[in-house]
């Protein structure tokens, strides 16, 4: 099995990220693989799922109702 470095870092200005690795010699070749964190969904809605929202909120009116 291949020996592996878990490291945690932050992105840096210019979205680059620095990483020191003291097991290698200088000239190695290392593969590196970079896992984003996962988002949370957008909380913004659609107009129709804001407009449904509106109506769910309101007793339904008949057109009678509106037009007195």
């Amino acid at each position: 099995m291949q020996p592996a470095l878990h490291i945690t870092t932050h992105v840096l200005p210019g979205n680059k990220i620095e990483i020191q690795i003291p097991e290698a010699k200088e000239g190695d070749t290392v593969d590196i693989f970079v896992l984003l964190p996962d988002k949370p969904p957008s909380k913004r809605s659609s107009v129709l799922e804001l407009i449904e929202q509106i109506r769910s909120k309101r007793p339904f009116r008949t057109t009678e109702n509106i037009d007195r």
